[in-house]
């Protein structure tokens, strides 16, 4: 099969021929229809997540269909189409997955991370990380759900019941996110870096009631911020405008470093937290509410030689939406 293959950090990932994977115990073999491009993979790409497996085919927003299931495989049919997320594996057994938080389970394995991913024709992944994918969603449509899609989601559940939220990066995941709490009943805030016309008028499409830079204050003080942009400056610009007993949710896997703060902008029972990988139940909850809002993917399709260009893009900020990789 062809695969782009991640031999060093801080290198581009090369085109190549490797053996098509077998399946193992568990396992689905899967033919690879889509997958997106997430900040994520930068940060594996860029070295700034150092702790996984090397080489390693990147990509954890894939779409596909069984084409062959290894021993045990009690779910999915051959011809079946499936979603593999970031959450590839979790030890079932200590006292996070035991609490119902597999998402911070120590011996937990990642997509496009610890194991092969979907920069690829072809992949492998265990059953019971995987899911079915709404029939709503075309292949390329459906991709960026299985993480933009999850992580927002569970984003805005950590963000409680606020009727005002601040969404920092109007990437990706902001443009699936932004479309949920609108059909909550929720009002949006979108910032975005500074001169980016474009973005703002993207998030206004989507149902922004203003739009602005990271840099001012919104018009009304925010209940809730959700920072998706890796930046950690931010959390102290969204702390400034959330109001008193109102919550920052810092939705990345990784930030630059949070500058010091006066204790004031964050006194009166303000709460700055993480939010870290996604759950299973996450995953179905978000993918039986997606066709209900509905949630509309904006996607930029590229080739899958083309991964190293997707990730320039997501780098700069030149996706509107999410890109997406079809072999």
């Amino acid at each position: 099969m062809k695969a782009m293959q991640l031999t060093a950090p801080r290198t581009a990932p090369k085109l190549v021929e490797l053996p098509t994977p077998r399946p193992g115990r568990g396992q689905l073999l899967i033919r690879i229809r889509a997958c997106g491009v997430c900040r994520t993979d930068l940060h594996v790409v860029d070295g700034e997540l150092a702790q996984g497996k090397l080489p390693i085919i990147p990509g954890h927003e894939i779409v596909g269909t069984v084409v062959e299931k290894g021993a045990g495989v009690e779910r999915f049919a051959i011809g079946e189409r499936v979603g593999v997320p970031w959450l590839g594996y979790t030890c079932g057994a200590c006292r996070y997955c035991a609490g119902g938080r597999e998402n911070l389970c120590d011996a937990a394995r990642f997509t496009g991370y610890h194991l092969d991913g979907g920069y690829a024709e072809y992949t492998v992944a265990d059953q019971r990380y995987c899911f079915a994918i709404p029939k709503e969603y075309d292949d390329a449509s459906a991709a960026p759900l299985l993480c933009a899609g999850l992580i927002g989601y569970r984003s805005l559940v950590m963000a409680g019941d606020a009727e005002r939220i601040g969404i920092y990066g109007f990437g990706a995941a902001a443009h699936i996110v932004a479309q949920v709490a609108r059909y909550q009943g929720r009002r949006i805030f979108a910032f975005t870096r500074p001169g980016d016309a474009e973005g703002q008028r993207f998030a206004r499409e989507l149902g922004a009631e203003w739009t602005g830079d990271s840099s001012v204050k919104p018009p009304e003080e925010l209940e809730a911020a959700i920072i998706f942009a890796p930046v950690g400056p931010l959390v102290v610009a969204a702390l400034r405008a959330t109001a008193k007993g109102g919550t920052v949710v810092c939705a990345g896997i990784h930030m630059s470093d949070i500058p010091a703060f006066p204790y004031d902008i964050l006194w009166g029972e303000r709460v700055v937290r993480s939010v870290a990988n996604l759950t299973r139940r996450d995953g179905e909850e978000f993918l039986a509410l997606a066709p209900k809002v509905p949630v509309k993917t904006s996607i930029e399709v590229l080739k899958l030689d083309q991964a190293n260009e997707a990730l320039a893009r997501v780098r700069e900020g030149r996706v509107t939406g999410a890109a997406v990789l079809v072999p």
